[in-house]
């Protein structure tokens, strides 16, 4: 059942990616979103309350649009991280990873022996329930789970140079409010303390051969990143986009009154 992660395969080829943070739990948003265009979609379980089930059905409404399914799970939990990919992710992205030792631990959760130490349970449905050759579904899920860590932290900037030298590592996502508390500077977006830190993230990254990921509030923005070196890049949320266009319906339909 696990399928190629064209993702991580664009990425590799030097591709950029777009992609968007899923928060509503109908996987219709997965479906429409898939219809759209959109490379990846990152199911957001850290901030939204989401049951298992309806996880699972997301994975689901992605298989069948062809989008693919990355989960940013809760916490740096070797179970989080096995029951999503277990259930069919082929990522996963993991907030606050702040040392060598937390992007170590990411990766024994993620991966199979020799990389990882994650859970064997051919009859997952990763594994098509039991369908899989064993061998082959370890080695794709090796080759194919995409790892994406936050750096939201001043610790996380300043213990990036360790960070990056863990090869099964693929992206490094910025959190830039995140970040901006962890400097003193909460929600100041423009401030010149998170720009400096949000450079020396960028450049460190694509210095160590590894991929940028941040968020864009449109689709300009996104191409400002791209042409920066971010590669995996999200723009907005489902519930983000909505609201804009609902609101952008609803003042021309006010414009005449």
């Amino acid at each position: 059942m696990i399928r190629k992660n064209e993702v991580k395969q664009k990425l590799k080829n030097g591709e950029p990616v777009v992609g968007t943070f899923v928060k509503m739990n109908d996987p219709a948003s997965v479906e429409i979103l898939g219809l759209a265009g959109f490379d990846f979609f990152v199911a957001d379980n850290e901030h939204i309350s989401r049951d298992k089930e309806t996880m699972v059905n997301m994975i689901r409404a992605a298989e069948i649009t062809d989008i693919a399914p990355i989960i940013r799970v809760r916490e740096n939990s070797f179970i989080e991280v096995l029951q999503a990919l277990d259930a069919g992710a082929l990522g996963v992205q993991v907030p606050n990873v702040d040392t060598k030792e937390g992007i170590e631990e990411v990766i024994r959760s993620a991966k199979y022996a020799p990389e990882g130490q994650r859970g064997f349970s051919p009859g997952n449905r990763s594994a098509g329930y039991g369908t899989m050759d064993k061998q082959e579904f370890v080695k794709q899920a090796n080759e194919d789970t995409l790892v994406v860590m936050h750096c939201e932290t001043e610790t996380s900037m300043n213990n990036l140079d360790e960070i990056l030298l863990e090869d099964e590592l693929d992206v490094v996502f910025i959190g830039p409010m995140d970040l901006s508390q962890s400097l003193g500077i909460i929600g100041q977006g423009d401030h010149p303390k998170l720009k400096e830190s949000v450079d020396t993230i960028v450049d460190k990254v694509l210095d160590a051969g590894k991929d940028v990921g941040m968020v864009a509030s449109n689709p300009a923005q996104a191409k400002e990143l791209i042409d920066r070196g971010v590669n995996y890049v999200m723009i907005s949320t489902d519930h983000g986009m909505l609201g804009s266009s609902a609101r952008e319906f609803v003042a021309e339909m006010k414009e005449d009154e």
